[in-house]
């Protein structure tokens, strides 16, 4: 187990972090399925933290017992208080926090039916979730989540809807989903923000009509990777430049909506993945997703950069935000709910990580 954190210190990064990042990259030896969720608590940081990663590799220093038990390289180091395929569903609440959930996550344009990005792992899921494009639709899901609820829980107590893995094809098609969305909230008296993870919005009108119709409104664009995007990403996410994308959510500041973006750390260079959060992270009002690359079998491992294979390339990459966030004064930190392949667990450029963590 030593060696897998062993260099972590000269980043300073905590050896907790270093623990889940590698649990991340490598992935976990169990049978349960190709990607597997876990509610992980850990010897050293007992607080139960939700992490998403491969699993069904033969080679990774990580295995986990039939009692839960996690293990690194033979030393136990937590204990998965539930553990669940990782498949494709419609929906499911998220941010615990105060004894209720905060936030919720829905794929109503089928995640399953989402392909074409080469690191994805959603190829590997059989088509099991529907199309929702009828409001009654909709809101069928929504009663779905209300049934996870506590106790005395409500959907109105939600402070976002987050639309993941959202397979419109044109800006006309995310708009008017996310204005029958906003409907049906407001139906319910549901008053959360909407963030819609998605490349295709890009137009200033796009971004004042969402600000007049759907507000409040956050954008995560699905930025990904600044290298390699007419191998590795669909048509729909690689015809966007890279250069293109720090005016595109400067416009959509300016138009009154909350900005961010997602990127996968691993398959660029360092200096690619420097200059890119050197223009990015000045335009954003949350914090990014800025998740590991995960390889879900061994094919996979060629989209990595070269620099990406050893754990000093992502240690560096948290130094590298840390530093453009400080130098930009910017209050923002990592929401651990928010990224289950998070570069950060515990600590952000030296100050411990406090709020929900599932």
């Amino acid at each position: 187990m030593d060696a897998l954190v062993s260099d972590a210190g000269q980043y300073g990064v905590p050896d907790v972090d270093a623990l889940l990042l590698a649990l991340n990259l490598y992935g976990l030896c169990t049978p349960l399925g190709a990607r597997v969720r876990l509610q992980l608590s850990l010897i050293t940081s007992p607080e139960v933290r939700t992490v998403v990663v491969a699993a069904g590799r033969s080679d990774p220093p990580f295995t986990l017992s039939d009692d839960g038990w996690l293990y690194a390289a033979g030393v136990p180091i937590g204990r998965a208080v539930r553990t669940d395929a990782d498949d494709a569903v419609s929906g499911y609440l998220r941010c615990w926090k105060h004894g209720t959930w905060w936030a919720a996550t829905i794929n109503p344009a089928g995640r399953s039916r989402c392909t074409g990005c080469a690191f994805c792992p959603t190829s590997l899921e059989p088509p099991a979730d529907p199309v929702l494009t009828l409001e009654r639709e909709l809101h069928a899901l929504l009663d779905g989540l209300e049934l996870q609820l506590p106790p005395g829980g409500t959907l109105r107590s939600l402070h976002e809807v987050a639309v993941s893995t959202a397979c419109y094809r044109t800006e006309n098609a995310a708009l008017e989903a996310m204005v029958m969305l906003r409907k049906v909230l407001r139906s319910r008296r549901i008053n959360a923000r909407i963030v819609l993870l998605s490349s295709v919005l890009r137009s200033r009108e796009a971004f004042r009509f969402l600000a007049e119709h759907v507000a409040p409104f956050g954008l995560f664009l699905t930025a990904e990777c600044v290298s390699r995007r007419d191998f590795l990403l669909k048509n729909t996410k690689a015809d966007l430049l890279p250069e293109a994308m720090p005016a595109l959510l400067a416009e959509a500041r300016g138009a009154g909506l909350d900005t961010s973006f997602t990127y996968i750390a691993g398959l660029d260079t360092t200096v690619q993945l420097e200059k890119f959060m050197t223009v990015m992270l000045p335009q954003v009002t949350l914090f990014p997703s800025v998740q590991i690359f995960q390889p879900h079998k061994r094919i996979m491992d060629r989209l990595l950069s070269p620099e990406a294979e050893c754990l000093g390339y992502y240690y560096n990459a948290r130094r590298v935000v840390e530093n453009i966030m400080t130098d930009l004064g910017s209050p923002l930190t990592p929401e651990l709910w928010r990224c289950y392949r998070s570069l950060w667990a515990t600590e952000y450029a030296g100050h411990a990580l406090t709020g929900p963590t599932r």
